[in-house]
């Protein structure tokens, strides 16, 4: 292992340490909310607007480990397999969430929760998911990073046209402890830093969430709706009772 890549790696293991360290009555908290509306028969709203955000859902979504009754929105228009510039133009649009949350059924029932994952949380779609949320009756949480937020100048064409910052916006916050500049190793010959750490920071807060909210089921006496893989014996069969649970609340489980 080179030099730079342990560094990296310690980097990487400090801000998840932090994330231990700092946020864990957050995510407890968030985790207590988010089984209540389980235990209610709700699915959890997720949402990643723009680029490498939508990778923290879908590590949420359909997958070993994870909570079936998860409905995972993945809007291709920032989905970056339609083109990492194009996504970042579209997350950029004033009152596009508003569309997308509508097409996934957001705000149906009452007692539902909105998961909002975005690294930065000052774009257009990530704010107006929040607000949306908030005109809906959807209690809101976020997985974001204040420091990083702060530090974008208010006129800086990625934000929101009110200059909102997404950790100010929403029911509950959860700090991801995002560097500014996301990127972090400086190495000799190159402009631009390189290692980033958002996929890492935001995966973690987000399967932390899960695990919490997890523990609070059991000690309300509730089975966890939790899919095993399909690749053991028995796999297929059992993930389909969950998948038949959530028939038609979860919009691209099937």
């Amino acid at each position: 292992m080179s030099q730079d890549m342990k560094s990296y790696k310690q980097i990487i293991t400090s801000l998840l340490d932090e994330i231990c360290a700092d946020e864990m009555e957050s995510i407890q908290r968030a985790a207590q909310v988010m089984g209540d509306s389980i235990m209610r028969g709700q699915v959890i709203h997720v949402i990643g607007p723009g680029g490498h955000s939508n990778m923290a859902v879908e590590e949420m979504f359909s997958r070993a480990g994870g909570l079936a009754c998860i409905n995972a929105i993945l809007d291709p228009g920032t989905n970056l397999s339609h083109g990492g510039f194009r996504s970042m133009k579209v997350e950029r649009v004033p009152g596009y969430a508003k569309a997308v949350l509508e097409s996934y059924g957001v705000g149906k029932a009452p007692g539902e929760v909105l998961l909002i994952i975005n690294a930065y949380g000052i774009n257009s779609m990530t704010i107006d998911c929040a607000l949306e949320a908030k005109r809906l009756g959807v209690t809101s949480i976020a997985i974001t990073s204040s420091s990083f937020a702060e530090r974008v100048p208010k006129a800086h064409p990625s934000r929101h046209p009110t200059g909102a910052n997404l950790y100010q916006t929403v029911d509950i916050y959860l700090n991801n402890h995002l560097p500014y500049g996301d990127a972090i190793l400086e190495v000799e010959g190159c402009e631009q830093n390189i290692g980033p750490t958002s996929t890492f920071c935001n995966c973690f807060v987000a399967d932390c969430l899960v695990l919490e909210t997890c523990k609070y089921l059991v000690s309300k006496g509730y089975t966890p709706p939790v899919f095993r893989s399909g690749n053991m014996p028995g796999g297929d069969e059992y993930n389909q009772s969950l998948v038949n649970q959530y028939h038609g609340k979860s919009i691209l489980l099937f």
